[in-house]
């Protein structure tokens, strides 16, 4: 899939109402999406949504406040941004706890830690059913707790700086890597 294709597809995840589609059973990110249904213009008939327990994480476009959505955007506009040890620029390259931070610093004009785990003390903590984008998810992959964070982007997916993989990606928190190394979330506001 292509990288355009696939910035669209994340960003209707977060910008457009959602009709859940079924997921396979071993969903990446890419095939995720391309499942998505298409969304009909203006004017035209929208198909039914369907109503089950997997819609809780969806969220309505009108309720997500505006520095939700710029924090998304700016997010998903860094995909493919090379991985790079301690990085904090696009330019230089980013990794997991740089892009959360230069991602928060650009949209909220907040200043977070350059650390993973400096950054899972900050905010409020949110249970997983309760996730909303904007989120920050946290993982263990390095055999210690919140050694990996990243930004929820809506339903399951989640961008970060992976250090294997080549850049900043969208990935689906479903898979079974991330389903073992899932710590939590926190949730960090502008007030």
């Amino acid at each position: 899939m292509k990288l355009s294709a696939l910035l669209l597809a994340a960003a209707s995840t977060i910008l457009m109402p959602a009709v859940v589609a079924e997921p396979a059973a071993t969903a990446t990110a890419e095939t995720h999406t391309e499942d998505r249904p298409v969304f009909p213009l203006d004017g035209e008939a929208k198909p039914p949504q369907r109503s089950n327990s997997r819609q809780k994480n969806k969220v309505n476009p009108d309720k997500i406040e505006i520095n939700t959505q710029d924090l998304i955007l700016q997010a998903l506009s860094l995909v493919g941004v090379n991985y790079r040890y301690g990085g904090k620029t696009p330019e230089t390259g980013l990794d997991c706890s740089g892009l959360v931070r230069y991602v928060f610093s650009q949209s909220m004009q907040m200043a977070l830690p350059h650390n993973a785990l400096a950054i899972s003390k900050m905010g409020s903590n949110v249970a997983r059913d309760q996730l909303k984008p904007g989120d920050l998810v946290f993982f263990n992959t390095l055999k210690r707790q919140f050694s990996h964070v990243g930004i929820y982007m809506g339903d399951d997916l989640f961008i970060h700086a992976p250090s294997s993989g080549g850049g900043v990606s969208v990935v689906n928190m479903r898979d079974k890597y991330w389903q073992k190394r899932y710590n939590g979330a926190r949730r960090i506001t502008s007030e």
